[in-house]
């Protein structure tokens, strides 16, 4: 499977993790009134396996991922519910929230 950018940001104790597909970096989706923006300054950490951003996810209290890659992964490791992606311009997009 491709590499994925996986960037970490913590707030008090909260934990996100952003996941991106590496080749959606940069680019913006249009689609009626959404809009999605793949911004380096968001999206851009480590690109790293989808094994290893699967172990940040897993500790992650929200997520934000873009990209079949990235999606597929939290779809297949059971993070995420099929129901809950949304397609923007062909693209998947998906966010979890642990509670």
């Amino acid at each position: 499977m491709e590499k994925v950018y996986v960037k970490v940001y913590m707030k008090d104790r909260q934990k996100l993790v952003a996941v991106c597909d590496s080749d959606l970096i940069g680019k913006t989706f249009r689609e009626g009134k959404l809009k999605l923006e793949v911004t380096s300054k968001f999206y851009g950490g480590e690109l790293v396996t989808a094994s290893e951003a699967l172990k940040q996810l897993l500790d992650a209290d929200m997520g934000n991922l873009v990209g079949r890659n990235a999606v597929k992964m939290a779809v297949d490791s059971k993070l995420v519910d099929p129901d809950a992606i949304i397609y923007i311009a062909g693209i998947p997009h998906v966010q979890l929230l642990k509670l």
